[in-house]
């Protein structure tokens, strides 16, 4: 099976988690499309998504974002922040066959998630988590 599987490692499990909270705390009420690659607690680079992108355009944005990550990240997350439910929708689809793509000429293993205010989601196994009111745990201590 491709994706995350259950159980999932405590370690992706606080990282995706603060990719959760970076959204959840962002202003804009119906923020962009962007995808990023990385590690949400550390190094990252993001894209936001612009109209008229094409499968290959997509890739080639993957491709450079994993090379700007690659060094301080051993195996970068991609993780792809939008507005709405943890369904599939058209920019995750065409996000996950790009990262599919880029990934695989780089020779890496592919894990993806969509992120929304709410909690994460793998579109290819369908492993989630969420959470009603998100809230940072560490800054309550």
């Amino acid at each position: 099976m491709e994706g995350i599987t259950e159980p999932v490692d405590r370690a992706l499990q606080r990282v995706l988690r603060r990719a959760v909270l970076d959204l959840a705390g962002e202003a804009r009420r119906r923020p962009p499309v962007r995808v990023n690659v990385g590690d949400p607690t550390g190094s990252r680079a993001s894209f936001v998504e612009e109209p008229g992108l094409d499968h290959a355009l997509r890739a080639d944005v993957l491709a450079a974002l994993v090379a700007r990550t690659r060094g301080a990240t051993r195996v970068p997350l991609v993780w792809l922040t939008r507005s709405g439910e943890a369904v599939l929708q058209d920019a995750d689809a065409a996000w996950l066959a790009a990262a599919r793509s880029a990934y695989a000429e780089a020779g890496l293993p592919l894990t993806l998630v969509v992120v929304t205010r709410q909690g994460w989601w793998d579109p290819r196994s369908g492993t989630a988590r969420a959470w009603l009111r998100p809230r940072d745990r560490s800054r309550h201590r």
